[in-house]
């Protein structure tokens, strides 16, 4: 498990993304990849993801207003590019369904959550990294 503790900060994202970074280490040992489907009420939220080190997001979410509260929505999009930049994962986010910006947010960011753990939880390969071993047998036999 990765836990973050965050003190203080000049920028509300940067540290946060750099602090996982760091928590990933060499990320050996780890199952690498995460996915989850989180629904919300009507809104239904897919998101996968790979602790490669080679950053890309792939975002899909059509959020219908510009703010639920004070909150900006348009920070949802930048904030998963900020940390895929920072972190070096590949993530795809998709928004399956929804209406409520509030509910397809929220959905975002448990189905997020929820794939990082599987992602970062032990392998029970241990330190095996990502070489996957094929065995073909080309004996021949009639």
């Amino acid at each position: 498990m990765i836990t973050i503790q965050m003190k203080t900060s000049l920028s509300p994202l940067e540290p946060y993304h750099q602090a996982l970074l760091n928590a990933l280490g060499e990320r050996k040992g780890i199952n690498r990849f995460g996915d989850f489907t989180a629904p919300l009420d009507e809104a239904l939220i897919h998101v996968s993801l790979d602790l490669s080190g080679r950053p890309y997001l792939g975002y899909n979410l059509e959020i219908p207003t510009q703010r639920v509260g004070t909150y900006d929505t348009q920070l949802v999009e930048h904030f998963f590019q900020s940390l895929v930049n920072t972190s070096g994962m590949t993530l795809h986010v998709r928004q399956l369904a929804g209406k409520n910006s509030h509910h397809i947010i929220e959905a975002t960011f448990k189905a997020f959550a929820r794939a990082l753990r599987q992602a970062t939880e032990s392998d029970l390969r241990q330190n095996v990294g990502s070489v996957v071993l094929v065995s073909i047998d080309t004996s021949y036999r009639e």
